[in-house]
């Protein structure tokens, strides 16, 4: 019997080589579900079983790490996912002695997508990709898509851009009093569904935002509706986001970092070596969202811009991973952290740590800083393309973010 990860390797080559069904047609040793979650992966959870669990009742280890109570023994004592809970934290993998578990890998129906022709397909890539890719320039990076098949790239921090712009707006709004406080990170899904899911009572405090990412997906489809839409990030979590039932509309399918690595290896495609493609369109605050603390720090530069006589100044506080944004929580229900403006990440060091990123967090943040800086604009009120952007897609004015931005809102 092949591994999983033989089958996905074979099967993607094969996809590539476009002899998919001569493969298929000669294999004699694979197991159904596998292949299944490999050709259709929507149809199943983002969390595949790649064995049966070996653990005897009371010793799984991914029961007892998942936050979010998603994961429990059937009668016959098999470990269940139950996906209206399922976040995609990727704690359950990363704790499975039997490595019988794995993300869902979406890359052999992208490739099929792509190549339908049914429509123009595009490429968001995630503000964390900086430097996952050998080094290579935003610029080459588009080219290497463009090889794979895609008709562009577009980088999602010009959409963080206009959430920072919400956020500010919102928290100008909101904030009136010492008393008042605002939750946020909209990028983070595992922290917001921490929220949803666990501590439902502070959902006032959390501004009617979309991640960048849903925001992308739907700015693309409001200006091409048949256009296909494939979100590339370091997160498994946003495979989770992407299904969830009042966002579903945006994003077509999600793809790691990994599974954009292993389409350049299969393909040969070294992004080094790639034709220069520059185009230079989020701020410094958009491009900073992906490391613990950008979000805040977009957000309050943003707020000075906008109202620098502010009675109450922005004073911003941060966690990382699970563990930590339960603490800073449980604080702020408590009344402990003297802050006015929250924010969360679910993986430590912000979204450069997250579980498929290629490199170690402490690099992804350091390439991140060092993008947000090389910005022609700090923030996105200073950045025309943001203003550019916002007419094309029917709003007259930033204020429009605010007051009637179908686009951008989301109700929790």
């Amino acid at each position: 019997m092949k591994t999983f990860d033989e089958l996905y390797h074979e099967l993607l080559a094969a996809t590539v080589k476009n002899t998919e069904e001569e493969y298929m047609e000669n294999l004699d040793s694979y197991d159904a579900h596998q292949l299944d979650c490999l050709l259709h992966p929507r149809k199943h959870p983002v969390v595949w079983h790649t064995g049966s669990c070996s653990c005897r009742d009371g010793e799984a280890l991914c029961v007892k790490v998942c936050p979010f109570h998603a994961r429990h023994p059937d009668m016959s004592g098999e470990i269940q996912i139950d996906e209206s809970l399922c976040s995609g934290c990727a704690y359950c993998i990363q704790e499975c002695r039997a490595n019988h578990l794995t993300g869902s890998r979406d890359v052999i129906e992208v490739l099929r997508s792509i190549r339908s022709g049914k429509g123009p397909s595009y490429a968001l890539i995630a503000p964390a990709f900086l430097g996952q890719f050998s080094g290579v320039t935003p610029g080459r990076l588009r080219s290497a898509f463009k090889r794979i098949g895609f008709d562009g790239m577009i980088e999602v921090a010009l959409f963080a851009d206009i959430l920072t712009l919400k956020e500010a707006l919102e928290f100008d709004a909101n904030i009136i009093t010492e008393r008042d406080y605002q939750l946020t990170s909209c990028c983070c899904p595992v922290w917001i569904n921490m929220i949803r899911k666990i501590y439902n009572e502070l959902i006032p405090h959390v501004p009617p935002a979309v991640s960048p990412m849903i925001a992308s997906g739907r700015a693309v489809k409001y200006m091409h509706p048949d256009a296909l839409t494939v979100f590339i990030g370091p997160c498994l979590a946003k495979k989770a986001e992407a299904r969830e039932k009042d966002v579903k509309d945006a994003i077509d399918y999600v793809l790691t970092f990994q599974e954009v690595s292993d389409i350049f290896g299969i393909m040969d495609i070294d992004p080094l070596r790639m034709e220069e493609s520059e185009k230079d369109h989020s701020s410094r605050a958009g491009r900073i969202y992906a490391s613990t603390g950008g979000v805040s720090e977009a957000v309050s530069m943003t707020l000075d811009r906008i109202n620098p006589d502010r009675r109450i100044k922005i004073r911003t506080k941060q966690a990382d991973g699970i563990p930590a944004c339960r603490e800073l929580i449980n604080d702020i229900i408590s009344g402990r952290v003297p802050a006015n403006f929250y924010e969360g990440m679910g993986c430590v060091g912000g979204c450069v740590g997250g579980p498929r990123a290629v490199l170690p967090h402490e690099e992804g943040c350091l390439n991140v800083e060092e993008y947000g800086a090389d910005a022609t604009y700090s923030t996105p009120i200073d950045n025309p393309y943001v203003i550019e952007l916002l007419h094309r897609l029917g709003l007259d004015t930033v204020e429009g973010l605010r007051d009637n931005s179908s686009i951008f809102t989301r109700s929790l």
